[in-house]
């Protein structure tokens, strides 16, 4: 009883810990991929991202046989699942981007933690507290302050309909984690959808193939290291916390984008994205100190 309670929450902050630890490794993903992103078909960027992460596993496994966990697994259509919709996400955001400032892109991206709270509501029967619900919305609110000077620029509908549809994925796929915590090790989280990626996108990235040179080559593999890290945090902070608790956290993401923007492309932030980034800040800080205080009253 007890090893499984440490399973299953890991620590009063392992979950929020490990899911901020994916936000700044996805937020690095993305700036890494926005250098790439003119010279690259997305195809191409998913073949070589999952190829290079599934040789590495299957490399560690030559060396330290079973590294990572058993590949087996009873709940195969759930990680044929999660691997389509890793691939979904990936690839409906890139199209969202290539026809919409990436500005709108976020705001719609940002809707996540309200499906992610309905979802795990609708399918996991988990309890959803009014405090979760009315944080997220502060978080909102920040990403709405900080992206409203820049909503004018307008969007088609096939960008709208790539954020819609990589947000969906990615809330399903945030629910399917959950649903596979029982599931000790990481390895089947890296090789089942890194196999579903490599053959949804190798046609594509055939057609469009452009020989990368050693700097790219590097760029492209790196991220390949990074996406499947941050992949394994996002998966296991699900793990650890419930969606409720996990949500307002998702919003961290704007202001480490603010900062990535910052300091590497040097486009430095506004008054709005800064009083926005800090009203997310909050958020987060009274999410975890109103389920604290829940918790102390005995009513979680």
């Amino acid at each position: 009883m007890g090893s499984h309670r440490r399973l299953r929450y890991g620590g009063p902050v392992k979950g929020p810990a490990l899911l901020v630890a994916s936000v700044l490794l996805f937020g690095v993903l993305d700036s890494n991929s926005k250098v790439l992103a003119g010279e690259y078909a997305a195809a191409q960027a998913i073949l070589v991202r999952h190829a290079v992460l599934l040789g590495l596993m299957l490399a560690a496994r030559a060396v330290v046989p079973g590294a990572g966990g058993a590949l087996g697994t009873r709940a195969p259509w759930l990680h044929l699942l999660r691997g389509l919709c890793m691939l979904g996400s990936g690839v409906g955001f890139y199209v969202a981007v290539r026809h919409m400032p990436l500005a709108m892109g976020y705001l719609v991206f940002f809707t996540a933690p309200f499906l992610i709270l309905a979802l795990s509501r609708l399918f996991l029967r988990e309890p959803v507290a009014p405090a979760a619900w009315g944080w997220c919305g502060v978080g909102f609110c920040g990403v709405l302050l900080a992206l409203l000077p820049q909503l004018g620029q307008g969007a088609d509908w096939l960008g709208l309909a790539g954020a819609l549809f990589a947000t969906l994925c990615y809330a399903v796929n945030m629910i399917i984690n959950r649903s596979l915590r029982a599931e000790q090790g990481f390895a089947r989280l890296l090789v089942w959808p890194g196999i579903i990626c490599i053959l949804a996108s190798a046609p594509f990235a055939a057609e469009h193939w452009v020989a990368p040179g050693l700097t790219d080559w590097f760029r492209l593999s790196v991220n390949g290291v990074i996406a499947g890290v941050a992949g394994v945090c996002l998966a296991y902070a699900f793990r650890y916390s419930a969606p409720a608790r996990l949500a307002p956290f998702e919003f961290v993401a704007l202001p480490w984008s603010v900062a990535l923007d910052w300091f590497v492309f040097g486009n430095a932030p506004g008054w709005s994205t800064l009083l926005g980034g800090a009203v997310v800040v909050a958020a987060c800080v009274m999410s975890e100190r109103a389920r604290r205080q829940s918790k102390a009253a005995g009513n979680t």
